[in-house]
């Protein structure tokens, strides 16, 4: 997909700015407590997301999200198709006191294409 300069620049200034985790990894980290955020739209998340996932879109994320993740302390994983809304989404959260917000390098892509293998 094409992205504007001005969106493609944002993202990319997210994820230098939060921490990037390995779709290798994830599992381990949600046996361990991580929280999995699907911030994709509701007929994306409909149709494939990553076994409990909490969905909240990434259109309603700063107006839902202190309801459903009150913790501010809690390590949330983000995740999109692939890294963008991802990105942006773990830099909001940071933005807004999730001080352990981060995204998942690759999103559900590289999650589905480990256990493809």
């Amino acid at each position: 997909m094409a992205y504007t300069q001005k969106f493609q620049a944002l993202a990319d200034a997210a994820r230098a700015s939060v921490e990037e985790v390995s779709a290798a990894d994830v599992d381990a980290l949600v046996h361990r407590g991580a929280l999995l955020l699907d911030i994709r739209d509701r007929e994306e998340h409909d149709v494939d997301a990553i076994p409990g996932s909490l969905h909240v879109s990434r259109g309603k994320l700063e107006m839902d999200i202190e309801g459903r993740v009150p913790d501010l302390s809690a390590l949330i994983l983000c995740y999109c198709n692939a890294n963008n809304r991802g990105a942006l989404s773990a830099k909001t959260l940071q933005d807004m006191g999730y001080s352990h917000a981060k995204f998942i390098g690759g999103g559900l892509r590289a999650y589905r294409a480990l256990s493809a293998r």
